[in-house]
C-alpha cells in the first residue's frame, strides 16, 4: 500500500545547515527551488540555461557550474530534467554526478518523466558509487508546481524514500511512496494517461458547447461544477475558453514524448489503450498544424477542424 507524506511535513526538523541541490532550474526546478528556500532550506542549484540559473541565484540559491559541485554541497539531490540525453550527461558526462569527488550527496531525487530503462541504468551507475536513486517523477503542470499543488509517486530503497518524501514534502501536496524502484514512473505514465485523454475530452466538451450555442465561458462553469469535471478540464479549459494556450504549462512537444513512453509501456504490458490512442490522434493533428511551443490544451483549435471518419 502507498505511503503518503502531506506538506505540513515542511515544518518538521528543516537545518539551518542542511542543502538540498537542485539540477534542471526550469519550470518544475526553478518552482522546486522556491519552496525549498520558503521551508528554510539553503539551496544549490546547475543549470546548463544561465538565464534560469540567475533566476534562482536571484531567488537565493546557490548557482554552480556542474552538477558535480551540486554534489559536492548537497545532502539530497533533485534533478528536473527534459530528456534521457541530459539525465545520462547529469549522471555520467562531464562535470557529472558520479564524477564528484568527496560527494556530500547520498540521495538523488529523479523527478523526470523518462523510460524506466534509463532511470534504471542510472541507478545502476549511482549505486556503484554509494549513492541511492529515488525513482519520483511529478504529477501535475507547471502552475500547479509553482502552487504547490503538484504530487510526487516516489518509489525505491525504504530509507532513501522516507528522506526523499521528507525534502519534497515542502515543495508539493503530497508525496506517494510507492515501493520498488520504478513504480513511480509506471503510475506516473498511467496519471498522464489520464491527463492526455481528460484534456483532448475537455476540447471536446467546450467546442461541442460553442457549437450547440452555449457561451464557452457559462458552460465551463457549470461543467467544473457539476459531475463532469476534472483537473485538466479546470485548469485548460480557461485557456480553451480564451483560445490562448501560452504560456505552456508543458509544451506540446514535449507533451508528446511521454505520449510515446506510455505506448511503449503499454505495449511492453500487452495493454490496449484505445482512448488514449483516439486522443493521441488528437495532439498529433495539433502538432502537425504547427501549435508544438504551445501548451497542451491547444487541442482545442484543432477539434473543428478534424476531418470526418
Amino acid at each position: 500500500m502507498a505511503t503518503v507524506s502531506g506538506r505540513r511535513e515542511r515544518d518538521n526538523g528543516v537545518k539551518a545547515t542542511e542543502v538540498v541541490g537542485v539540477v534542471g532550474l526550469g519550470t518544475m526546478g526553478g518552482a522546486m527551488v522556491r519552496h525549498l528556500l520558503a521551508a528554510g532550506y539553503r539551496v544549490v542549484g546547475h543549470d546548463v540555461d544561465a538565464v534560469v540559473a540567475e533566476r534562482c541565484a536571484e531567488a537565493g540559491a546557490t548557482v554552480v557550474k556542474s552538477a558535480a559541485e551540486v554534489a559536492k554541497s548537497a545532502d539530497v539531490v533533485i534533478l528536473s530534467l527534459p530528456s534521457v540525453a541530459a539525465l545520462d550527461a547529469v549522471v555520467r558526462g562531464p562535470g557529472g554526478l558520479t564524477e564528484a569527488t568527496r560527494s556530500r550527496c547520498r540521495i538523488v531525487v529523479e523527478t523526470s518523466t523518462l523510460p524506466l530503462e534509463s532511470k534504471r541504468a542510472a541507478h545502476s551507475e549511482l549505486v556503484g558509487h554509494g549513492v541511492e536513486l529515488v525513482d519520483c517523477p511529478i504529477s501535475g503542470t507547471g502552475a500547479q508546481m509553482s502552487a504547490g499543488d503538484a504530487v510526487f509517486y516516489a518509489s525505491g530503497e525504504a530509507g532513501a524514500l522516507e528522506e526523499a518524501a521528507r525534502v519534497l514534502s515542502a515543495c508539493g501536496r503530497a508525496v506517494f511512496r510507492l515501493g520498488a524502484f520504478g513504480n513511480g514512473t509506471k503510475l506516473k505514465l498511467i496519471a498522464n494517461l489520464l491527463v492526455a485523454s481528460h484534456t483532448a475530452s475537455a476540447a471536446e466538451a467546450l467546442v461541442l458547447a460553442r457549437a450547440g450555442g452555449i457561451e464557452p465561458s457559462e458552460a465551463l462553469q457549470a461543467l467544473v461544477a457539476g459531475a463532469g469535471t476534472s483537473r485538466m478540464l479546470e485548469l485548460r479549459g480557461p485557456m480553451m475558453v480564451a483560445e490562448k494556450y501560452e504560456p505552456a504549462s508543458m509544451k506540446l512537444l514535449l507533451f508528446m514524448k511521454d505520449l510515446a513512453i506510455i505506448r511503449a509501456f503499454a505495449e511492453e504490458t500487452g495493454c490496449k489503450l484505445e482512448v488514449f490512442e483516439a486522443a493521441a490522434r488528437l495532439y498529433q493533428a495539433a502538432l502537425d498544424a504547427g501549435w508544438s511551443e504551445t501548451d497542451p490544451a491547444c487541442v482545442h483549435a484543432v477539434v473543428p477542424h478534424l476531418p470526418s471518419p
